[in-house]
């Protein structure tokens, strides 16, 4: 069975719609991790690890109730988009 042209054109034109990353931030204006793990400690947080993932910082630790969390935090706002379960 062969699959038409036009069918690998679209299906490559719906990829980069699946690919798009959780923070849509430019690498300049990230600012740095150590001013978010302050942020967030002042707040009560115990960060045990910060990473990059889909764009976003994503903070590994508990937070002020002592809940533990993996939370994506824009990297240029410090504002929480999404959670990991």
């Amino acid at each position: 069975m062969r699959i038409p042209l036009v069918a690998l054109m679209l299906a490559g034109l719906a990829f980069p719609a699946l690919a798009a990353e959780r923070c849509d931030v430019a690498q300049a204006d990230w600012r740095p991790v150590e001013e978010l793990t302050a942020d967030l400690t002042a707040k009560g947080w115990t960060v045990s690890n910060v990473k990059t993932e889909d764009g976003c910082y994503e903070v590994y630790g508990h937070d002020q109730d002592g809940k533990q969390v993996e939370t994506f935090f824009d990297p240029a706002t410090f504002e929480a988009v999404g959670y990991d379960d």
